[in-house]
């Protein structure tokens, strides 16, 4: 069991740790960083307030980023004809067999690279793609080929995260919030989601939309302009919007063109056959 006040004590004096301190804490930060693995610490809390806000733990944070001094690099040799590693932090399945992914109720497909402190959920599936320590996948998602999940985002149950597609991390500032995609959410190829965004349960992101905290977010159909976060159930495409000051230039936006249906929800969905 790892102590919350001994890791908080420890990174406010992180530059001034001496080697028995360091050593004291090592259990600790190994203790932690198995919780998230198993998916028991998060880097946010699903809501549980009235204003339904996630809560984020900049706890989490501080331990992944004490973990880093307590390492040592190592090669991490993944199985035969398979490229090794070298970093402080191990792979999350390196010392795996096959009853552990049973156990886990995971699929892996070669090529996908998650580290140590991530939690992946039964019924999800990874392609060849990248899952940094922190994150979260939620229970029946794909993370399909060649998309990133950064440090500490945090991935809902049933998504899938298209082709190329990038959840960004965040390790500091310490007080940021991770990038949140909710349950039952497409996240289209290509596209980027980054700097704390909450994308709300059922939307639809399409191909190649960025969205960062400043990105302006339009409703084609009433005009309202909100940032930081996507709408339960809406269709966000591409877009841009006349520069007020400059009316001879537009800037990128990301645009609400309409809200999930059935026809939509067909279009999107995975077939179940790919999750078994």
């Amino acid at each position: 069991m790892y102590s919350r006040s001994l890791i908080e004590d420890a990174f406010e004096r992180r530059g001034e740790l001496t080697e028995s301190e360091l050593a004291r804490l090592a259990p600790h930060i190994e203790a932690g960083l198995d919780a998230l693995d198993r998916g028991e610490l998060r880097a946010a809390n699903p809501p549980g307030r009235a204003d339904g806000s996630w809560a984020a733990d900049p706890f989490v944070k501080k331990l992944i980023l004490l973990s880093f001094p307590l390492g040592h690099n190592a090669v991490a040799d993944a199985g035969a004809g398979r490229p090794k590693s070298y970093d402080k932090i191990p792979l999350k399945f390196e010392h795996w067999q096959e009853p552990d992914f049973e156990k886990a109720r995971i699929r892996v497909v070669p090529g996908a690279v998650v580290r140590r402190g991530a939690h992946i959920a039964p019924g999800a599936v990874l392609m060849p793609s990248f899952v940094n320590i922190g994150a979260y996948v939620g229970a029946g998602t794909m993370i399909d080929t060649w998309a990133t999940v950064g440090s500490c985002a945090q991935v809902g149950e049933r998504c899938h995260i298209s082709g190329g597609a990038g959840l960004g991390g965040v390790l500091e500032p310490i007080g940021d919030s991770p990038v949140v995609i909710e349950d039952d959410v497409f996240v289209g190829a290509r596209s980027e989601i980054a700097e704390g965004v909450r994308v709300r349960r059922g939307a639809v992101i399409g191909m190649g939309v960025y969205l960062g905290a400043s990105t302006p977010v339009v409703d084609r159909a009433t005009g309202e302009v909100t940032r930081g976060e996507v709408p339960e159930n809406a269709v966000v495409l591409p877009g841009s919007r006349t520069d007020p000051r400059r009316p001879e230039l537009s800037t990128y936006a990301a645009v609400i063109v309409k809200y999930a249906d059935e026809r939509t929800r067909g279009k999107t969905a995975l077939n179940d056959l790919v999750r078994d």
